[in-house]
Protein backbone atom coordinates (compact mmCIF):
# COMPACT_ATOMS: atom_id res chain seq x y z
CA UNK A 1 0.00 0.00 0.00
CA UNK A 2 1.38 3.42 -0.89
CA UNK A 3 2.19 6.08 1.71
CA UNK A 4 -0.48 8.42 0.37
CA UNK A 5 -3.20 5.82 0.81
CA UNK A 6 -1.99 5.01 4.31
CA UNK A 7 -2.08 8.68 5.26
CA UNK A 8 -5.52 9.08 3.70
CA UNK A 9 -6.81 6.04 5.59
CA UNK A 10 -5.39 7.49 8.79
CA UNK A 11 -7.59 10.56 8.32
CA UNK A 12 -4.90 12.96 7.11
CA UNK A 13 -5.65 15.12 4.11
CA UNK A 14 -3.03 14.93 1.33
CA UNK A 15 -4.48 18.02 -0.43
CA UNK A 16 -3.21 21.39 0.76
CA UNK A 17 -5.89 23.79 1.91
CA UNK A 18 -4.56 26.56 -0.35
CA UNK A 19 -4.68 24.34 -3.43
CA UNK A 20 -8.16 23.18 -2.47
CA UNK A 21 -9.48 26.74 -1.97
CA UNK A 22 -8.13 27.76 -5.38
CA UNK A 23 -9.93 24.92 -7.20
CA UNK A 24 -13.01 24.33 -5.05
CA UNK A 25 -16.38 25.57 -6.32
CA UNK A 26 -17.75 25.61 -2.77
CA UNK A 27 -14.92 27.85 -1.51
CA UNK A 28 -15.56 30.30 -4.34
CA UNK A 29 -19.35 30.09 -4.07
CA UNK A 30 -21.16 33.26 -2.98
CA UNK A 31 -23.24 31.19 -0.52
CA UNK A 32 -20.41 29.08 0.90
CA UNK A 33 -21.52 29.65 4.50
CA UNK A 34 -25.07 28.51 3.67
CA UNK A 35 -23.74 25.36 1.98
CA UNK A 36 -21.51 24.52 4.95
CA UNK A 37 -24.31 25.17 7.44
CA UNK A 38 -26.73 22.98 5.50
CA UNK A 39 -24.19 20.16 5.35
CA UNK A 40 -23.41 20.32 9.08
CA UNK A 41 -27.16 20.35 9.82
CA UNK A 42 -27.70 17.10 7.90
CA UNK A 43 -29.43 18.48 4.82
CA UNK A 44 -28.87 15.81 2.17
CA UNK A 45 -25.88 16.39 -0.08
CA UNK A 46 -28.12 15.78 -3.12
CA UNK A 47 -30.46 18.58 -2.03
CA UNK A 48 -27.54 20.94 -1.32
CA UNK A 49 -25.99 20.14 -4.71
CA UNK A 50 -29.24 20.84 -6.53
CA UNK A 51 -30.05 24.01 -4.59
CA UNK A 52 -26.61 25.61 -5.01
CA UNK A 53 -25.56 24.20 -8.37
CA UNK A 54 -22.56 22.21 -7.15
CA UNK A 55 -21.72 18.52 -7.24
CA UNK A 56 -22.10 16.10 -4.35
CA UNK A 57 -18.43 15.19 -4.79
CA UNK A 58 -17.43 18.83 -4.36
CA UNK A 59 -19.49 19.03 -1.18
CA UNK A 60 -17.78 16.00 0.35
CA UNK A 61 -14.27 17.06 -0.78
CA UNK A 62 -14.86 20.48 0.77
CA UNK A 63 -16.29 18.93 3.95
CA UNK A 64 -13.26 16.68 4.39
CA UNK A 65 -10.74 19.50 3.89
CA UNK A 66 -12.42 21.82 6.40
CA UNK A 67 -13.38 19.25 9.04
CA UNK A 68 -17.10 19.53 8.45
CA UNK A 69 -17.54 15.76 8.68
CA UNK A 70 -16.66 15.84 12.38
CA UNK A 71 -18.97 18.78 12.99
CA UNK A 72 -21.75 16.94 11.18
CA UNK A 73 -21.23 13.79 13.24
CA UNK A 74 -21.33 15.80 16.46
CA UNK A 75 -24.58 17.36 15.25
CA UNK A 76 -26.40 14.03 14.94
CA UNK A 77 -29.20 15.47 17.08
CA UNK A 78 -30.20 17.70 14.15
CA UNK A 79 -30.72 14.65 11.94
CA UNK A 80 -32.74 12.87 14.61
CA UNK A 81 -34.85 15.98 15.21
CA UNK A 82 -35.71 16.05 11.51
CA UNK A 83 -36.81 12.41 11.60
CA UNK A 84 -38.93 12.97 14.69
CA UNK A 85 -40.52 16.13 13.23
CA UNK A 86 -41.48 14.28 10.03
CA UNK A 87 -43.23 11.50 11.94
CA UNK A 88 -46.65 13.12 11.46
CA UNK A 89 -46.11 13.91 7.79
CA UNK A 90 -45.01 10.57 6.36
CA UNK A 91 -46.00 6.97 6.82
CA UNK A 92 -43.67 5.54 9.43
CA UNK A 93 -44.19 2.78 11.87
CA UNK A 94 -44.22 3.30 15.61
CA UNK A 95 -40.94 1.46 15.99
CA UNK A 96 -39.11 4.00 13.81
CA UNK A 97 -40.47 6.96 15.78
CA UNK A 98 -39.74 5.36 19.14
CA UNK A 99 -36.25 4.39 17.97
CA UNK A 100 -35.50 7.93 16.80
CA UNK A 101 -36.83 9.45 20.03
CA UNK A 102 -34.86 6.94 22.08
CA UNK A 103 -31.67 7.65 20.15
CA UNK A 104 -32.27 11.39 20.54
CA UNK A 105 -32.63 11.02 24.29
CA UNK A 106 -29.27 9.23 24.51
CA UNK A 107 -27.31 12.04 22.84
CA UNK A 108 -26.06 14.99 24.86
CA UNK A 109 -25.77 18.59 23.65
CA UNK A 110 -22.24 17.92 22.33
CA UNK A 111 -23.52 15.10 20.10
CA UNK A 112 -21.98 12.40 22.27
CA UNK A 113 -23.84 9.21 23.02
CA UNK A 114 -24.58 8.67 26.69
CA UNK A 115 -26.24 5.78 28.41
CA UNK A 116 -28.67 7.03 30.98
CA UNK A 117 -29.35 4.60 33.77
CA UNK A 118 -31.22 4.95 36.99
CA UNK A 119 -30.98 2.57 39.89
CA UNK A 120 -33.22 2.49 42.91
CA UNK A 121 -32.50 0.57 46.08
CA UNK A 122 -35.86 -1.05 46.74
CA UNK A 123 -34.68 -2.37 50.09
CA UNK A 124 -33.97 1.18 51.17
CA UNK A 125 -37.46 2.23 50.12
CA UNK A 126 -39.04 -0.61 52.08
CA UNK A 127 -36.90 0.39 55.07
CA UNK A 128 -38.46 3.88 54.88
CA UNK A 129 -41.99 2.49 55.14
CA UNK A 130 -43.80 2.95 58.45
CA UNK A 131 -45.25 -0.04 60.29
CA UNK A 132 -48.77 0.92 59.09
CA UNK A 133 -47.57 1.19 55.46
CA UNK A 134 -45.86 -2.21 55.73
CA UNK A 135 -49.02 -3.80 57.12
CA UNK A 136 -51.15 -2.26 54.34
CA UNK A 137 -48.71 -3.56 51.75
CA UNK A 138 -48.66 -7.05 53.32
CA UNK A 139 -52.46 -7.19 53.60
CA UNK A 140 -53.64 -5.49 50.36
CA UNK A 141 -50.47 -5.13 48.25
CA UNK A 142 -50.91 -1.33 48.29
CA UNK A 143 -47.76 0.76 48.29
CA UNK A 144 -47.74 4.27 49.77
CA UNK A 145 -48.01 7.17 47.29
CA UNK A 146 -44.49 8.41 48.00
CA UNK A 147 -43.12 4.97 47.03
CA UNK A 148 -44.34 5.08 43.42
CA UNK A 149 -43.47 8.79 43.12
CA UNK A 150 -39.90 7.93 44.12
CA UNK A 151 -39.74 5.30 41.39
CA UNK A 152 -41.22 7.69 38.82
CA UNK A 153 -44.20 5.53 37.98
CA UNK A 154 -46.46 6.87 35.27
CA UNK A 155 -50.24 6.58 35.29
CA UNK A 156 -50.34 3.43 33.14
CA UNK A 157 -47.78 1.82 35.46
CA UNK A 158 -49.40 2.88 38.71
CA UNK A 159 -51.64 0.81 40.89
CA UNK A 160 -54.52 3.23 40.23
CA UNK A 161 -54.49 2.31 36.56
CA UNK A 162 -54.39 -1.40 37.40
CA UNK A 163 -57.30 -1.23 39.83
CA UNK A 164 -59.34 1.07 37.58
CA UNK A 165 -59.59 3.85 40.20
Amino acid sequence: MSTKKQKNNAGENPVSRGRHEHQCRICRHARRADIEEAFVNWVSSARIAKQYGVSRDAIYRHAHVFGLMGQRRRNIRAALERIIEKAGEVEVNATAVVSAASAYARINSRGEGVERTETVNLNGLFDRMSQAEMEAYAKDGVLPGWFTETLGATAPDSQEAESGE
